[in-house]
């Protein structure tokens, strides 16, 4: 099984390069048993509207994770309990609208995807850890992603050694920048810390650099604007092993869009 996974998609130019540049990536790192992309920023860098979700799942994607931005747009919420592919993190407390984890079929396969998101300096919800313990079991012995949405490396490394070998696949998502670490470790578990940002590169993680200045340099509250110049498209491409679900390779992406 070949997996992409992509990044954080922010903004219009996210969603545009994704959707120039698939068909491209599908001739070269293709074909790909499933399209997994994190979807918490493309409107506008906050949250998602059904709209948006359309038009991604129209260029391609198969499964929708997100984080902490995907209840930006109100509006939005009700769509989690509506739609089973795309996925809030599993970590928020009973009774929040949506699901953390499914099952997916596609051409003969099965992928489960896990979307689970960190404390360390983030929105105090329930344990990562208890909580992907429950995905897993209820998700039985098949291939399985896990996106796990978080701002602190060492909680992204520390999940991906108790994971390893009992998932095919941890991927950090977040901070939008591409880490250099991307490896198969000893258990079998492909891992990254992040996967990088699908938006522009030549902002602050995706906003213009004006619009994010006075935030940093009087402590006052800004109006973040999209930046839109140099777009990149960023994530990873995972084999597992259809017969032990371990992981055989993990390889970064990163492509310029028009």
């Amino acid at each position: 099984m070949r997996v992409l996974f992509i990044g954080d998609i922010f903004g219009k130019p996210g969603r545009r390069a994704f959707a120039e540049k698939l068909p491209a990536l599908k001739s070269g790192e293709g074909p790909f048993d499933f399209v997994v992309i994190n979807c918490e920023n493309a409107a506008a860098g906050f949250g998602m509207t059904k709209g948006l979700m359309d038009e991604l799942f129209a260029a391609g994607a198969d499964v929708m994770t997100s984080g902490n931005h995907i209840w930006d747009k109100k509006e939005f919420v009700h769509v989690l309990d509506e739609e089973q592919r795309v996925l809030r993190p599993a970590n928020y407390p009973p009774g929040a609208p949506g699901r953390g984890f499914g099952l997916f079929a596609k051409g003969g396969l099965r992928l489960g995807v896990v979307n689970i998101q960190g404390r360390a300096f983030m929105p105090p919800i329930d344990c990562p850890f208890r909580a992907t313990e429950t995905a897993l079991r209820e998700l039985g012995a098949v291939a399985v992603l896990v996106d796990l949405h978080a701002e602190a490396t060492a909680e992204k490394v520390a999940m991906a050694r108790y994971l390893d070998g009992r998932v095919s696949a941890l991927v950090g998502t977040h901070t939008h920048v591409q880490t250099a670490d991307n490896a198969v470790l000893p258990g079998g578990t492909a891992f990254i810390t992040d996967a990088g940002m699908t938006g522009s590169h030549s902002g602050v993680i995706g906003m213009k650099y004006s619009s994010v200045m006075p935030k940093f340099l009087l402590g006052i509250p800004s109006k973040f604007e999209v930046e839109e110049t140099m777009p990149r498209v960023q994530g990873v491409v995972i084999d597992i092993d259809d017969e032990t679900n371990r992981a055989l390779d993990i390889r970064r992406v990163d492509v310029a869009a028009d």
